[in-house]
C-alpha cells in the first residue's frame, strides 16, 4: 500500500483511450466498499463517459477543472446530506478510494474539488453540476474524480520528502521518530 501512495499522483493529461468496462466496475465497487460513519452510506456517484457532458462539466467552476474535457471518465461524488452530518468526510473518503483503486489498476486521477467553489462570481460550481445531471436539490456535490490513462509522468513521492516534522508522539511538542 505504501508503494501505491508513492505512486499515485495527480494527473491532469490523458491518453485518448477509452477504459474497460472491468475497470470501471472496479471503480464502481471500490466506491461502493467506502467507510462511511455509523454504516449511513450518504454517498451516491454518478460516471460520467459520454464526452459532451465531460466537457460541460469541465467548466463547472472557474479554475481546476479545465482538463476533465480530456478524460475519459469522471465520476461525480455527491451525497444525501438529510442523511448524514459527516457527508463531508465520507465522501472525501469514497473519493480517496476511487483514486487509489484507479491507480492500483493502471489509470490516473486528478480530484476537482466542488464543495464550497464557485463557477463564477454568481454561482456555485455545485449548481451548475446538479442542473445538468438532474441531481435533486437536496443532495451535495463533493467532487469530480477524472480518470484515465495517463499521458504525463511524475516522479513518485520517495520517503526522504516525508515532513516527519508535523507528526508528534503522546503530546504535540514531542516530535515522532
Amino acid at each position: 500500500m505504501l508503494d501505491l501512495l508513492k505512486k499515485r499522483r495527480s494527473i491532469r493529461k490523458f491518453m485518448e483511450k477509452e477504459i474497460e468496462k472491468e475497470k470501471i466496475d472496479q471503480l464502481v465497487k471500490a466506491a461502493l466498499l467506502s467507510p462511511s460513519s455509523r454504516g449511513i452510506c450518504p454517498w451516491e456517484f454518478v460516471i460520467i463517459n459520454d464526452k459532451s457532458l465531460l466537457e460541460k462539466l469541465s467548466h463547472a467552476k472557474e479554475h481546476g477543472s479545465l482538463f476533465l474535457k480530456d478524460a475519459p471518465l469522471g465520476i461525480v461524488v455527491l451525497a444525501d446530506e438529510t442523511k448524514s452530518d459527516v457527508w463531508v468526510e465520507d465522501t472525501s473518503i469514497a473519493s480517496i478510494i476511487i483514486q487509489l483503486v484507479a491507480e492500483s489498476v493502471g489509470l490516473g486521477s486528478c480530484w476537482i474539488q466542488i464543495r464550497n467553489r464557485m463557477q463564477h462570481s454568481t454561482q456555485a460550481a455545485e449548481n451548475n453540476i446538479k442542473n445538468l445531471l438532474t441531481i435533486p436539490e437536496h443532495y451535495k456535490v463533493e467532487s469530480i474524480i477524472a480518470i484515465g490513462y495517463p499521458a504525463e509522468e511524475k516522479h513518485t513521492h520517495c520517503e526522504e520528502e516525508l515532513k516527519f516534522d508535523k507528526v508528534h508522539m503522546n503530546q504535540y511538542h514531542a516530535r515522532y521518530n
